[in-house]
């Protein structure tokens, strides 16, 4: 067969997940950058809270991008989930390319029926914070994220 069915993540699914990972943030007193892509790492939406710090926008962009592509949370795993310590983390980090790949948590893909749609990536707080966001933020749509 040359052609699939596919499902997409759309804009308003996208946005759904940011509104709630921004009221999580509100939540938890914390200002985040929150980033969803697509299943091709494209960003949908992308936003930061007032107070939220600067370097967080390519942080959370990266965790969105890595657990799209990994179908994975990101983690401080290799590709088949292997550990990995700094040199190796940092080492696929260049391979891969810095925007691509993180050993930073706070990244989940958007998984609907086994399919990978897209990823949501979070920085801001503290690593678990940041984790249970995400992680709130896709299943505000009924997908999941594992």
């Amino acid at each position: 067969m040359y052609i699939a069915d596919a499902k997409r993540l759309t804009h308003e699914g996208a946005r759904k997940m940011m509104a709630t990972a921004i009221d999580k943030a509100r939540e938890a007193k914390i200002a985040i950058s929150c980033c969803i892509v697509d299943a091709g790492g494209h960003v949908v939406v992308l936003e930061r809270m007032d107070g939220g710090r600067f370097h967080t926008l390519h942080s959370c962009t990266t965790k969105a991008v890595c657990a799209s592509s990994n179908r994975r949370a990101t983690t401080a795993k290799g590709a088949v989930g292997q550990d990995l310590d700094v040199t190796h983390a940092l080492g696929l980090a260049l391979a891969a390319g810095p925007e691509r790949w993180t050993a930073m948590e706070g990244g989940v893909p958007v998984l609907v029926n086994g399919d990978c749609i897209g990823g949501v990536g979070v920085s801001g707080g503290d690593w678990e914070t940041d984790l249970k966001i995400a992680q709130a933020a896709v299943e505000s749509i009924g997908a999941s994220w594992k």
